[in-house]
């Protein structure tokens, strides 16, 4: 029986971008935000246990990426849209984290606040005692015909 690996190293990331087409501006937002020649793997919400931050983690182009990720596109002129995602570290050592992603019609800075409670509220929900929560996010008002806010959590092993 094959076992998938486990990751053991993350890099947070966030990006935005306008294009001719929805798909193109949601393109142009991961290759500003570092991760537009690897194949995301949307993943659900938890950090494997004893993940570490690597903020320069490289992946080569083309890998297949767990990513826990919070995208928005619009084809509205002048509409505001943001991404937010944040990752809550519990404080003993080798626990297992929770990332949370959101994305709607805001800034980065309403983005971020509002990921950042949602990981204090599934921190509260497991009843796990947060150490640090690092959060990332982006914005984008729509220039063109689309625009994309692209915010994730990349996992490597």
């Amino acid at each position: 029986m094959n076992i998938l690996p486990t990751p053991t190293k993350f890099k947070p990331v966030a990006g935005s971008a306008c294009g001719a087409t929805e798909l193109n501006a949601f393109d142009a937002a991961l290759l500003d935000a570092g991760i537009g020649n690897l194949n995301l793997i949307r993943v659900s919400s938890i950090l494997p246990p004893g993940a570490k931050l690597d903020p320069e983690l490289v992946i080569p182009p083309g890998s297949l990426v767990p990513t826990a990720y919070a995208s928005i596109v619009s084809d509205v002129p002048g509409d505001l849209i943001g991404a937010g995602i944040a990752v809550g570290i519990a404080e003993e050592p080798n626990s297992y984290g929770v990332i949370m992603e959101y994305s709607g019609h805001c800034g980065a800075d309403e983005a971020e606040r509002t990921v950042r409670e949602m990981v204090r509220e599934g921190f509260k929900a497991r009843g796990l005692k947060l150490k640090e929560i690092i959060s990332r996010a982006s914005e984008c008002r729509v220039e063109g015909k689309a625009g994309c806010a692209f915010a994730a959590i990349a996992l490597w092993y």
